[in-house]
């Protein structure tokens, strides 16, 4: 669309998305999130969420998972809209965002960006330890993460951080791991028993301490 004056007031639309991924480090199992250097104006060299453009005949949720795939080369096990972002200033030109939030199982973080070869232009951080990113990613990024860590203290959507098969001890250190705190054992175990949505199998976990059952979540069929 043209103004009177000649110039554009088009308003496009984007699709970014947060995904978070638990990672191992020297100090323990971080949540955190991968982001992009941008390689051209605005924000030249800035870091920001993935993202890219919505085309004309495509679905949001594909446009989510394809600009996801393009830029980070990651497939999210969980894929859920977050909000609408369109703050008349949040970019020079004018630009809604629809962001979505994401989940990667932990083991398959590597393997997602082997097979697809990862840019070179994506690094994971630490929600608690991000730089200053381009546009008002920092606000979505913060949004997103209180959403996550609202969620878990519902639902079990955290196992989404995990693989299809579990103990309840990897269970609860994922959720301590998004909330930042201690989960006391006995109390999370208890929250466990009366839930239909974490289902035993059985096959086990084998080790140094005494086998623990292997639990999934319950399939929508």
């Amino acid at each position: 669309m043209t103004s009177l004056d000649g110039t554009s007031d088009a308003i496009r639309v984007a699709v970014s998305t947060v995904i978070f991924s638990v990672r191992s480090g020297t100090d323990g199992d971080r949540l955190m999130l991968p982001l992009v250097r941008r390689t051209r104006e605005p924000y030249l060299g800035s870091w920001a969420l993935p993202g890219g453009w919505l085309d004309p005949d495509e679905d949001l949720d594909a446009a989510a998972s394809r600009t996801l795939a393009e830029t980070t080369a990651l497939k999210p096990s969980y894929l859920e809209q977050l909000y609408t972002f369109g703050d008349v200033d949040r970019s020079p030109a004018r630009a809604i965002s629809i962001v979505y939030w994401a989940l990667l199982r932990s083991d398959l973080v590597d393997a997602h960006r082997a097979a697809a070869g990862a840019p070179e232009n994506v690094e994971w951080f630490d929600v608690d330890a991000m730089p200053t990113l381009a546009f008002d990613h920092n606000r979505i990024a913060e949004y997103a993460l209180w959403r996550l860590r609202n969620k878990v203290g519902y639902s079990w959507i955290g196992a989404g951080l995990l693989p299809d098969e579990f103990t309840l001890t990897e269970l609860r250190e994922v959720y301590e791991t998004v909330l930042g705190r201690r989960l006391d054992p006995s109390n999370f175990r208890r929250l466990l028993e009366g839930s239909d949505e974490l289902v035993p199998t059985e096959s086990f976990r084998t080790g140094k301490h005494r086998p623990a059952r292997l639990f999934r979540v319950a399939s929508d069929d």
